[in-house]
């Protein structure tokens, strides 16, 4: 009898470790909270802003673990062709949206708002060997115009100058052919020297001229290393003074081929794209934007 009841017992104990000890959870109640579900963020675009827009996911996603932030490159056109596409969120782009992008848009429905999330000062580059270190604005476009053909005609050595460029879909293209090339000039249209070597990443342009003797290049402050030498640049209006690029430079307006770098979205932003866009204009995410070489945007309260 006493076995019998000692089995029974035995029964009872492993009946209630089926349920206390092997993983059984009772439902939650309606009124407990549930783990925040993911939310995705596309961010696609600028080459020059891409590795500023990883920085900045990597950070964020540090903070909002609920977020997930897909960065690519691609240049500026190719972000905002998604955008308009409704493939991704936030376009990233070295330039302004062209017109015909926008029509695009507002063709399909949407208004993009444009916002400014940092400052960036196009750096010519030679080789380090090179002896030429300065050079006027008029200068650079006739070079890349081809007019101007050999380092001799500028003081430099007899070589032919070989002249590179990012590819035509870059942002940074757009703007070198029109600040530099054209000088500003909208009724300008001149292009680059059909010999200009175009190269697909701001990467590419600083390692080409790192080996190579002959090459000029240009590309973003953000992305120049040791390895190569900035040009000092001088303006139409005072062509005997010559300035190289820097976060002083720009913030003073005294270094002539400067610009703004963008993000867009397709309307208004709301939810965790706004949550998203409100902290790349905050101190914490503008410090990065220092921290990568770039100029954070001072006076942030002119965003739209």
């Amino acid at each position: 009898m006493d076995t019998m009841r000692r089995f029974r017992l035995f029964l009872l104990v492993c009946a209630l470790l089926t349920f206390t000890g092997c993983g059984y959870r009772p439902s939650p109640s309606p009124d407990e909270p549930t783990e925040t579900a993911v939310q995705y963020l596309e961010n696609k675009g600028s080459d020059t802003i891409v590795n500023l827009a990883l920085a900045w996911a990597e950070r964020y996603q540090k903070i909002n673990p609920q977020v997930r932030i897909s960065v690519t490159g691609g240049g500026s056109g190719t972000g905002l062709t998604a955008l308009i596409n409704g493939t991704v969120d936030i376009a990233n782009a070295s330039r302004s949206i062209k017109q015909e992008e926008l029509d695009a848009a507002r063709s399909a429905g949407y208004d993009p708002r444009e916002f400014v999330i940092a400052r960036d000062a196009i750096a010519v580059i030679v080789h380090p060997s090179n002896p030429v270190d300065r050079l006027t604005l008029q200068e650079l476009s006739l070079i890349y115009k081809g007019e101007i053909k050999n380092w001799s005609e500028l003081g430099g050595e007899d070589r032919e100058i070989v002249r590179l460029s990012r590819e035509t879909n870059s942002g940074t293209h757009v703007y070198f052919l029109e600040s530099v090339i054209r000088m500003g000039d909208p009724d300008d249209e001149s292009i680059f020297s059909a010999d200009t070597l175009l190269l697909p990443s701001s990467e590419g342009i600083i390692a080409e001229v790192k080996d190579n003797p002959n090459a000029i290049g240009y590309d973003s402050l953000g992305y120049i290393t040791e390895d190569v030498k900035l040009i000092a640049v001088s303006s139409i209006e005072q062509p005997d003074v010559y300035i190289l690029p820097s976060l002083e430079t720009v913030n003073d307006n005294s270094y002539l081929i400067s610009r703004n770098l963008f993000m867009y979205t397709l309307e208004d932003p709301v939810g965790v794209v706004k949550d998203y866009m409100d902290w790349i204009l905050s101190p914490e995410a503008q410090q990065i934007v220092q921290e990568l070489g770039f100029i954070p945007v001072i006076n942030s309260e002119d965003q739209p």
